[in-house]
């Protein structure tokens, strides 16, 4: 679902990178008022914090294939994160995911960064989380089957559901967005009808794929997931440091050797504004690959920007359409992920710890 420049005005863009902007400042503070409230849970945070960020971005890179469509989707991550961090933390690490993918990896539009931050991250973090994650989790819901089969249900049913509507919610914006920026290629009801249904599946397999991770979670250490009942338990079958290894492991083997694995049909977005009539499947919005949307000085200037710092664009070395380029792109970018979250989070505990001893 990351879109490029073309699909947006400047005016557009600046909006909503302010609206990314207020969002992300206001988790900046809830953060700070979390972690004080539990210091225990925020030294964890650092190392939890960089891992799962580094396995959303490995996980970002593996496209499944939408069976029938031509089509593909990929994992958002956002409601994954949640699950684990806290909607604050959840919402900071989907920035600095998408930013390093941008940046390093021209994947996303610069200037459509702030979109790809509400699309993609806002509506899992907060709006998936807030209206069917925490709620469904602290509910009573299968407590007949006793409180770990209840636990691994609702787990499993509100990955599915708020998965499925944060993609629903994302992919509405991208039509909206895209209308807004008056491409008059895009009419909003065909455009729509054909974004939502192919979300709702990428949705679906989002969900389970989410649900798979939080499970082991639960397994391992149960205490890593927001909101769940433990009945004051909190022993798992792996230590917190065992299971954090587990993680990292996980985000190199997704990003060094199952990134080889994905499928080379276009996303949901892609394959909703150009088709797959190659491979024999429809045109949908038919546009043209080469020439489509609309051109601006900001988009060209941050292309620009691109070029000069992307220094593994598209996943693969400049030029060249060799594996291992994909291998190198997966190990590195969860790398300077997971660096990059450890920093962010490390910088605010110096901060707080110096506060603390002056006050």
């Amino acid at each position: 679902m990351h879109m490029a420049d073309a699909l947006l005005t400047p005016a557009v863009a600046g909006v909503m990178y302010a609206a990314s902007a207020v969002v992300a400042g206001a988790s900046i503070v809830e953060l700070h008022k979390e972690e004080k409230q539990d210091l225990t849970s925020a030294a964890k945070k650092l190392p939890t914090m960089a891992v799962m960020s580094a396995l959303v971005f490995a996980g970002q890179m593996i496209n499944y294939t939408i069976p029938g469509t031509g089509s593909s989707g990929h994992l958002c991550g956002g409601l994954l994160l949640t699950s684990v961090l806290g909607p604050w933390a959840g919402f900071l690490s989907m920035i600095v995911i998408l930013t390093i993918q941008s940046l390093f990896f021209a994947d996303g539009g610069l200037m459509a960064l702030g979109a790809n931050v509400w699309n993609m991250a806002f509506y899992g973090c907060f709006v998936g989380y807030f209206l069917i994650y925490r709620p469904l989790m602290r509910s009573r819901c299968f407590a007949r089957r006793g409180e770990r089969a209840a636990n691994r249900l609702k787990i499993t049913l509100a990955s599915v559901l708020g998965c499925v509507l944060t993609l629903q919610l994302g992919a509405f914006s991208v039509v909206l967005e895209t209308t807004l920026s008056g491409i008059t290629d895009l009419p909003f009801g065909a455009f729509c009808a054909i974004m939502q249904p192919i979300h709702l599946a990428i949705g679906l397999i989002e969900g389970l794929i989410t649900a798979a991770v939080l499970l082991f979670l639960y397994e391992a250490r149960p205490e890593l997931l927001r909101d769940v009942r433990t009945g004051g338990e909190t022993t798992g079958k792996v230590s917190f440091k065992g299971t954090i290894a587990v993680i990292a492991i996980a985000a190199v083997l997704v990003g060094g050797g199952l990134s080889l694995l994905a499928s080379g049909n276009p996303d949901g977005l892609e394959w909703s504004l150009f088709g797959n009539s190659d491979a024999g499947y429809t045109q949908n919005m038919g546009l043209d690959e080469d020439s489509y949307g609309v051109q601006s000085s900001a988009a060209d200037k941050a292309g620009a920007v691109q070029e000069k710092t992307a220094f593994l664009p598209d996943y693969s070395f400049a030029g060249s359409d060799s594996a291992a380029g994909t291998s190198v792109s997966g190990i590195a970018g969860a790398a300077i992920v997971a660096a990059a979250a450890a920093l962010i989070c490390g910088v605010g505990g110096i901060c707080r710890h110096k506060k603390r001893h002056q006050s």
